[in-house]
């Protein structure tokens, strides 16, 4: 079973206009979501829809955040320039936002046990495929031209999403990596492992891979919860479609060499180094803000 499938409740899309600008309008919106968790928080979904100024039919970028609130500031930033563009943006608030996260959860977060972290993941897959169902019910949004854009855990779960859903039709994944079976995963979180230990690991992962690809999602059973969190699992769909990945030079959360297997599994898309940290690439985003728009508007006009 496809633990990121879920029933459609049918709900609306609730508007809440903000702000009024010439190159935009910014609402907040809101739904009930279609995957009910034991935590009240997670059952409505919240977040932001930028809408382009004047008249017409917008392609759509999902933009998905990292950890915490403060990780929807650069959303923010990306989603006000590309309405500029003419190109329409809706921010989801994860469940690792204030506005979602139960107060159990908040006070041992990041110390949380591998069944949490993967339901974190599930419901923030299914809240980016519920808003791609929620987009197609705006009469100006051309739902043939979706995409989506993931920084930090929301790399991570972006490129989860795409593996499951076929209508996105191209990503940009930001500061992310994958393989956690790798030695440079298990370095930073500092595992002790030997070198048998760490091979057998690898060799266990590749071979669910290899049989993932033959038999799908559906027909797969993982030996581990944390394959089903991890980008390269999902890697034989994503390259199927137009990928760019941007990452800080200098990372100190996300290990390079994890960034480069997962561009190598993703079959090696254009991939831009930021002279920057995980956390100071955003003040280089004048920079490499029109990397983010050129590749979109090259994808949407094929």
């Amino acid at each position: 079973m496809n633990p990121f499938n879920y029933n459609s409740n049918g709900s609306q899309l609730n508007l809440h206009l903000v702000e009024k600008k010439p190159d935009w309008t910014l609402y907040r919106f809101d739904f009930p979501s279609a995957h009910i968790s034991q935590y009240p928080e997670h059952n409505t979904i919240y977040g932001e829809y930028y809408r382009p100024g004047g008249e017409g039919k917008w392609p759509l970028v999902v933009v998905v955040h990292g950890m915490g609130d403060r990780s929807t500031v650069p959303c923010r930033m990306i989603a006000r320039e590309l309405a500029r563009q003419g190109i329409a943006s809706l921010i989801v608030y994860l469940v690792f936002h204030s506005s979602r996260m139960p107060k159990s959860i908040k006070k041992r977060m990041p110390f949380l046990t591998p069944e949490e972290w993967f339901q974190g993941y599930q419901i923030s897959v299914i809240d980016i495929r519920q808003m791609l169902d929620r987009a197609a019910e705006l009469d100006e949004i051309d739902s043939s031209k979706l995409a989506i854009i993931g920084m930090s855990f929301g790399g991570f779960v972006s490129s989860i999403a795409m593996g499951v859903d076929d209508r996105i039709n191209a990503g940009i994944i930001m500061l992310a990596g994958g393989n956690y079976e790798s030695r440079a995963w298990r370095r930073l979180l500092r595992m002790k492992f030997t070198e048998a230990e760490l091979q057998d690991a690898l060799t266990q992962y590749q071979n669910y891979i290899s049989v993932l690809e033959a038999k799908g999602l559906e027909n797969t059973e993982p030996p581990k919860v944390s394959y089903l969190t991890d980008p390269v699992t999902f890697a034989h769909k994503v390259r199927e479609r137009p990928v760019m990945m941007i990452n800080a030079k200098w990372d100190e959360r996300i290990p390079r060499q994890t960034t480069l297997d997962m561009w190598e599994a993703f079959g090696k898309p254009p991939i831009k180094w930021v002279p920057g940290t995980h956390s100071t690439m955003w003040a280089l985003f004048p920079w490499f803000r029109k990397e983010i728009s050129g590749f979109l508007r090259s994808n949407f006009e094929q």
